[in-house]
């Protein structure tokens, strides 16, 4: 049985460094063997389908093939169609109503609970916003993520230490969950 996943690179094609070319991308994951390869945008997102079912092991090996052949650590998600469905479909602020720029998740490597984030005085973010979902950070940000302070705040290395984490979108998270149809 093969399953769809997307893989979720953190930190490429930013500013110059770490440059991963898509091409290059989509050659690397047919040569470990996935199939129906592609990717979307630059920013490190592909999809493929794999007979693997551990999708840690996935992440792994392809940051392994990713030092190697580019000669630096990335730190990759790989996460099913399922799931990021479930994340899409729980999203618990309306997406249909906002702009995509306004709306974003962070995926994590691991669950986090709301106690790690009690420190943090939310109503002096406002109107800004996040929730948690299932290895998910929802983040409603009404002027985008590059003026948002929350973002900045949740990004403090104590609040999500531990784990991976990467964020899309709105549109990306959607384009992830078409991309990953079975």
């Amino acid at each position: 049985m093969t399953t769809r996943y997307a893989a979720l690179l953190r930190g490429i094609n930013v500013g110059g460094h770490k440059k991963v070319p898509m091409a290059q991308l989509r050659a690397l994951l047919t040569e470990l063997g996935h199939s129906d390869v592609q990717t979307y945008l630059q920013s490190g997102n592909a999809a493929f389908t794999s007979a693997s079912g551990a999708e840690d092991a996935l992440a792994e090996e392809l940051g392994a093939a990713i030092e190697k052949r580019f000669g630096f650590g990335v730190d990759c998600l790989v996460r099913g169609g399922p799931y990021l469905r479930a994340v899409a479909d729980a999203c618990p602020f309306p997406a249909a109503e906002l702009e995509a720029k306004q709306l974003h998740v962070t995926y994590l490597s691991a669950p986090v609970t709301a106690d790690r984030f009690a420190g943090l005085d939310q109503a002096a973010f406002l109107p800004e916003e996040f929730r948690l979902g299932d290895r998910a950070l929802y983040l409603y940000a009404p002027e985008g993520l590059g003026r948002s302070k929350l973002a900045e705040a949740l990004s403090r290395p104590a609040l999500l230490s531990g784990t991976t984490a990467t964020t899309r979108n709105w549109n990306t998270v959607v384009k992830l969950v078409e991309l990953t149809r079975d």
